[in-house]
């Protein structure tokens, strides 16, 4: 399956110095992701990034710009947002990933994304970048009135504290 947002890069028109580039996804590409992450739509995805070949590796650091409206997870009203992530990745060749060996990751550690072939996918790296980048609940300014008035307790009224806050209420 060939990803929504491609941008391929081979490695051997990577030479050994650093390598500048700047992607955008096209109206299609990003109606694309939208489908597939969920969302109402993406109205804007740009990367830059400068791209280093290390022998089988290359590293790419840059920055992801885009924005996007998700729903509200309370009305499904649309609550529109504004991603600038950076980020650093490291492609190794599938080979070389293992995927069952659990590793310790430090701070300054790079995110490794597998490839297969002789060429990296930039896109499908930022798309996925973004998905990580995604508020996981979304909520419009007015989400707390609309789940009251559908019967949802908040967190204060549902505990253990607000239990016992009810009985001292009826002594």
């Amino acid at each position: 399956m060939t990803p929504e947002f491609s941008r391929p890069y081979r490695l051997d028109e990577l030479g050994g110095g650093v390598r500048a580039v700047t992607i955008e996804a096209n109206e299609a590409e990003r109606a694309a992701l939208a489908v597939r992450f969920g969302l109402i739509q993406i109205d804007a995805l740009a990367v830059t990034a400068e791209l280093v070949r290390e022998n089988d590796a290359v590293v790419a650091t840059g920055k992801l710009r885009a924005r996007v409206v998700q729903a509200c997870v309370a009305s499904g009203a649309p609550v529109p947002a504004k991603i600038a992530e950076d980020f650093a990745l490291r492609f190794l060749p599938e080979a070389e990933v293992d995927a069952a060996e659990e590793i310790e990751l430090h701070e300054n550690d790079l995110d490794v994304i597998p490839y297969e072939g002789s060429a990296v996918d930039l896109g499908e790296a930022a798309a996925q970048t973004l998905a990580l980048a995604l508020d996981p609940f979304p909520r419009a300014p007015d989400a707390e009135e609309k789940l009251r008035a559908a019967g949802v307790i908040g967190e204060a009224d549902a505990g253990p504290f607000a239990a016992l806050k009810a009985l001292r209420d009826k002594l």
